[in-house]
């Protein structure tokens, strides 16, 4: 997957991390972009050891998944504060 695709799917699965985990947080754009970029690596890493396979691309499955490991990445993060 390129940069730009890493972007974009970060940017989406942040987005939709942020709307499924809720609470008041208001996050930048960098941060959201971040956030689902990390998840995208955790969610990816999660369904490779379920076997369901990983990221892999600019498509719908890829999207379920980065989201997936940004709520886990929220949840951890909220877990700490």
């Amino acid at each position: 997957m390129g940069l730009l695709s890493w972007i974009i799917v970060g940017l989406l699965a942040g987005l939709l991390g942020q709307a499924i985990a809720g609470g008041g947080e208001r996050a930048g754009c960098l941060v959201t972009v971040l956030l689902g970029i990390v998840g995208a690596f955790v969610g990816g890493f999660v369904m490779s050891l379920l076997g369901f396979g990983t990221v892999d691309g600019l498509n719908l499955w890829s999207i379920l998944v980065a989201t997936l490991g940004a709520v886990i990445v929220i949840a951890i993060a909220r877990a700490f504060r």
